[in-house]
């Protein structure tokens, strides 16, 4: 089964293993982005039937056990997984959710919807949080964050994914409440119903995001600490363009330069977050 690769991982909204994580770290964190990038592209092929996709994604989860060996995209994080004493758990939470892109095109509520993103989002931050020995009192926070950035990104493809695919992210209670239609996701706009369900929902995915604007403080490592300060930023940066613009007819992405522009305010805020603890930590040592 050949699938050609959608993207890489600086396609992404957010940063993937950039310079702020450790040298020794970004290896696992690459090899495990591409296992998960591997998987993903088969549970959004066009062009395989449901079953094909299932069968494609046990052979992922197979090579990544080790029980056969004709999966490229495992090998390295199986052999990183053996080598740092890590627990797959985290990749087979990503499979559980590709199996269910393959059979499943509606979500009839948000509840749905984080049901799905706790297996599609929040095992990718809890993946890095566990390779850089971080406490799970981090979790909350990081599937929270997590969560977000998945639901902006359903948002920001939501034409796409009903018109390449016929899946649909947005909740139908949403699209219900303000008398939209899901064949509205096909427009070259969206009417004034389905963009007040779209707004409706990035207000409530912002409520996330400032849940996870927590995670930077949680973690004790200051590169990682960094590197969650700027997806924090980027997060509401996006969020809030979400809320503002209509995904169907315009941008709803950042450009280079604003991604380099809000990486470099996630680092400083990150930094000037870490400077007033450790202030604080001084004035209480001292009192």
């Amino acid at each position: 089964m050949n699938v050609e690769p959608t993207k890489t991982h600086r396609d992404e909204n957010f940063p993937v293993a950039s310079w702020l994580i450790a040298r020794e770290h970004r290896p696992v964190v690459l090899a495990f982005y591409y296992f998960v990038r591997g998987a993903d592209d088969i549970a959004d092929s066009p062009v395989l039937s449901p079953q094909e996709k299932l069968e494609g994604l046990d052979r992922f989860e197979a090579a990544l056990l080790g029980n056969r060996d004709d999966v490229p995209a495992a090998r390295p994080l199986r052999d990183a997984l053996t080598e740092r004493g890590l627990s797959p758990r985290h990749a087979q939470d990503l499979l559980h959710a590709f199996r269910m892109d393959a059979t499943k095109k509606r979500y009839a509520n948000f509840d749905e919807l984080m049901h799905y993103c706790a297996y599609s989002a929040a095992p990718v931050g809890r993946f890095v949080l566990d390779v850089h020995g971080e406490s799970e009192k981090t979790w909350r926070a990081n599937d929270a964050l997590c969560s977000a950035l998945q639901i902006i990104n359903h948002i920001q493809d939501c034409a796409a994914d009903y018109r390449n695919l016929d899946r649909v992210y947005m909740p139908l209670d949403y699209l219900a409440r303000e008398g939209a239609e899901v064949s509205e996701l096909g427009a070259p706009r969206a009417s004034p119903a389905l963009l007040a369900a779209l707004h409706n929902l990035a207000q409530r995915t912002e409520l996330l995001v400032r849940e996870g604007c927590d995670l930077p403080r949680q973690v004790r490592d200051l590169r990682l600490s960094l590197e969650t300060s700027v997806i924090a930023r980027l997060a509401q940066r996006l969020v809030t363009m979400l809320i503002a613009r209509d995904p169907l007819s315009e941008r709803v992405h950042l450009t280079k330069p604003g991604f380099l522009s809000f990486t470099l305010l996630g680092i400083a805020q990150g930094l000037g977050e870490r400077g007033r603890r450790a202030s604080l930590r001084h004035a209480v040592g001292d009192a």
